[in-house]
């Protein structure tokens, strides 16, 4: 064998263990996001808590938290994750206002969690919202 007929071999060698290696990484990516596409409603309260307060704090079954309100718009409901993306303080729903504000360092978030205000630069978390009957669902 001589030299050029060792290096084609060695770089088809090389071409073929790494395709696997790269159709595994393209392919985990698409099951990620077909994954989160599918992910099914989660209860996170019931309507009488959300009339009683307008607003609800509560655990989501995935780990984080997710604070549900009402806004200003009559049956407009919000969910978001009420950690701050600045500095992990949990962010506090101001009504008059229709913001989120974060009272470490003052960020505002608003109602789609969009960033309103400085120093943070990264929006809130948000979640679908739906009722069904006494139930309060997040997506």
């Amino acid at each position: 064998m001589n030299r050029r007929s060792f290096l084609n071999w060695v770089g088809i060698g090389w071409i073929a263990s790494c395709l696997p290696v790269a159709i595994a990484a393209c392919s985990s990516k698409e099951t990620k996001q077909n994954a989160s596409e599918s992910q099914e409603w989660q209860e996170v309260g019931t309507s009488s808590e959300l009339n009683t307060n307008e607003k609800l704090l509560s655990k989501n079954k995935s780990g984080g938290e997710v604070l549900l309100v009402k806004t200003s718009v009559p049956g407009d409901l919000v969910a978001v994750n009420p950690t701050c993306t600045h500095s992990g303080c949990t962010v506090e729903w101001k009504a008059d206002m229709n913001k989120f504000v974060c009272p470490c360092h003052g960020s505002e978030f608003g109602v789609a969690g969009k960033v309103e205000k400085a120093p943070a630069t990264t929006p809130l978390k948000t979640y679908a919202v739906k009722v069904e009957g006494e139930k309060v669902l997040i997506r």
